[in-house]
């Protein structure tokens, strides 16, 4: 499926914001209670040299300005794992996963 217009916002304002050097942008939105084709739910993964020295919450607060109007307008949820150049090995780093959605309906029984 080809990434919608949040998605190609969210990868070009990372992008800009904090220039990584790894970047994968995942829509979980059909994992929960919205309409099809919904650009609501998001997880990244980003490897940036920007986040040298900076404990996970400064990360996580550089990727929420560099989307402050998606998430203000578009985005409920977004799950965010954030590493530099040197803690990220490409086949080293288990990349977390999202939990089942229990909301909008469903009694995760």
């Amino acid at each position: 499926m080809r990434p919608g217009p949040i998605q190609r916002a969210i990868e070009a304002k990372v992008r800009d914001a904090l220039a990584p050097t790894h970047l994968e942008i995942f829509n979980e939105s059909h994992m929960h209670s919205v309409p099809p084709g919904s650009e609501s739910h998001f997880r990244l993964f980003v490897v940036s040299e920007e986040f040298e020295g900076k404990p996970a919450v400064q990360r996580h607060q550089a990727v929420y300005r560099a989307l402050a109007e998606e998430m203000r307008d578009h985005i409920h949820a977004l799950g965010l794992q954030t590493l530099t150049p040197a803690e990220w090995a490409p086949d080293a780093v288990e990349r977390t996963e999202s939990p089942d959605c229990l909301g909008g309906g469903k009694s995760g029984r």
